[in-house]
């Protein structure tokens, strides 16, 4: 059976899996739990409460009783959830929930290192999505492949034109993660990438000193989050025009390639745009970037350095061009990652460089621009200086600063907990947060979350936060971990061209699908292919087709790391607080 078809078997056992409406079944994280984790699972179409037992998987022994809470409706699926509260237990082992009249739930464990091998392989995909070298079988197996994309002759488009490099000039700039399922590296997206994978190793450096997940430069006395974040940096600094500090927007074909590996993947590329958006961008992340790296300046010799240079460079330009915004030349099809609105790039980027130079004039910009923080996007990154900032309370100018910048971002995440609270799924998503790249939300809403509790230890936070990632691994109505390897049910026909071009059965492991879309924009080009439902929390389709609801991102792998590292940190060893 050919590769193609065994996935399609897979994917059909997947759909298999999934309930129809009115029947009952039990929702769990396919992963599990820390001991002293807030633990969740949701029984779905029961009309009434009852008690629920949990089970210990290896002899069948009760371990807990609990009583259901009552059945409610969650609009996003339309369908009733009762919640099974068994947080107290705590004993590590392998455990199943049983309802009466409902299918046992998906093995689960409790363990202290539960989300070590989520977050090691979430961490591992950007190496899986390395452009301009070869995948050795050593770090790679299965996934070995050709290098592609050497990036090292590209021209520049008419749209980035300068006086120092006209359209035309040949320029290099290897390295870089490819963005998504296609084979393109764009800076807007690196920018929020790159950025929460810095956070995750600032804000837990535990988590990642000493952790080995197998790539080249493992070994080499700099955490491996560095390392691989490094290959993207490299990528970056060569986006910046030397002549006048402007950022282009992508490196591109000008077209989308086939279904093919990166060695087939053979056309002209192009430095395309220049603009405010990707030169904010890459200042903010430069500037935090020369903060992570300066500990480790004896590997990367002069590196921080430069890379406060080249985001000082930045923001001169973008002093000067606030309001350049990119436009898709005609003749380029690809990825447009189009923004027009930059109070939130300018804020950002301004909160990073106070940090790195403690500058007076760039606080004061931040208060300029700074909006009261919401849930970050590649769209709207004015939260990522609050976050900052709020790590960094002792460095901020006075009192009322840090008030204002505690009350900020404490404020957000006391309005998601909230959302989360009244949920009948216990999710802060609501009907309209399902949309392209819903996942990715999920996770962010649930990073906010996180930097409520790290500043006023807040449980609830913390246990909101919780929920999300339990979503995300199967507690959610499709029953689906949505990320490819992980727990017992996971997406075999992701949006990715490597995974449907290499030949294997298996997707590339580690990725996470972009999750239930209602909007349902490649309905036209999945043909006979369709989605089950349109309602919001059920618009996904586990196809390759399907762009708008099963392709993978670097911006959304980016809070996965984030948020199964800090709840490996952060997570008490027993339940506390709120219930």
């Amino acid at each position: 059976m050919s590769h193609r078809l065994l996935r399609l078997a897979a994917s059909c056992l997947l759909v298999a899996a999934v309930p129809a409406l009115a029947e009952p079944a039990i929702r769990v994280d396919q992963l599990g739990f820390a001991p002293g984790a807030r633990k969740l699972a949701v029984v779905e179409g029961i009309e009434a409460s009852q008690p629920f037992t949990v089970v210990r998987a290896k002899d069948g022994k009760t371990v807990f009783k609990g009583t259901l809470g009552a059945p409610a409706r969650w609009a996003p699926a339309d369908r009733m959830a009762a919640l099974a509260d068994f947080s107290p237990l705590a004993t590590p082992g392998q455990y199943r929930i049983e309802v009466r009249g409902v299918p046992a739930s998906d093995l689960f464990r409790i363990d202290a290192n539960a989300y070590a091998g989520l977050n090691d392989a979430a961490l591992k995909a950007y190496y899986y999505n390395r452009a301009s070298t070869a995948l050795d079988a050593r770090y790679a197996g299965q996934f070995a492949r050709a290098a592609g994309h050497p990036d090292t002759q590209v021209e520049i488009h008419p749209s980035a034109a300068s006086p120092g490099r006209p359209a035309g000039t040949v320029v290099s700039a290897p390295r870089g993660w490819y963005d998504a399922g296609d084979y393109n590296k764009y800076v807007v997206n690196s920018g929020i990438s790159t950025w929460t994978l810095l956070a995750a190793y600032a804000h837990y450096p535990q988590v990642f000193k000493g952790r080995d997940i197998n790539i080249p430069e493992s070994g080499n006395a700099v955490p491996d989050i560095l390392d691989e974040a490094m290959w993207n940096l490299e990528w970056m600094l060569a986006m910046q025009d030397p002549g006048d500090g402007g950022v282009y927007h992508k490196l591109t074909n000008l077209q989308f390639d086939g279904i093919v590996m990166p060695a087939q993947a053979n056309a002209r590329r192009y430095m395309v745009g220049k603009g405010t958006a990707a030169t904010l961008d890459f200042a903010a992340v430069m500037a935090m970037a020369a903060r992570v790296y300066a500990p480790y300046e004896a590997r990367f010799p002069g590196v921080p350095a430069r890379m406060r240079a080249a985001a000082e460079a930045a923001w001169g330009w973008a002093m000067t061009h606030p309001d350049v915004a990119y436009v898709q030349p005609a003749d380029v099809k690809t990825g447009g990652y189009n923004d027009d609105k930059f109070d939130d790039e300018f804020a950002w980027a301004a909160a990073e460089l106070y940090l790195l130079t403690g500058t007076p004039a760039y606080y004061q910009t931040f208060e300029r621009y700074a909006q009261p923080p919401g849930v970050p996007n590649w769209a709207d990154v004015g939260a990522l200086g609050w976050i900052s900032l709020a790590s960094e309370l002792p460095k901020l100018p006075d009192d009322a600063a840090r008030a204002k910048v505690r009350d900020g971002v404490t404020g957000e995440a006391a309005k998601l907990a909230t959302k989360w609270s009244q949920s009948a799924w216990r999710v802060t998503m609501q009907p309209q947060d399902f949309r392209w790249g819903s996942n990715a939300d999920v996770l962010n809403q649930a990073l906010m979350l996180l930097q409520g509790y790290r500043l006023d230890g807040d449980r609830v936070q913390l246990d909101a936060a919780q929920s999300q990632l339990d979503y995300i691994l199967g507690r959610n109505p499709l029953g689906v971990s949505f990320v490819t390897g992980q727990g017992a049910r996971s997406p075999m026909n992701i949006h990715h061209r490597p995974s449907e071009a290499d030949g294997i059965a298996a997707p590339v492991p580690g990725w996470l699908s972009g999750g239930p879309n209602p909007g349902q924009q490649d309905a036209k080009d999945c043909g006979a292919v369709r989605y089950p439902s349109a309602l919001p929390a059920l618009s996904w389709l586990d196809d390759t087709c399907s762009y708008a609801s099963n392709e993978v991102a670097i911006n959304w792998n980016a809070p996965l790391v984030y948020v199964s590292a800090a709840l490996q940190a952060l997570t008490p060893a027993t339940v506390e607080g709120k219930r």
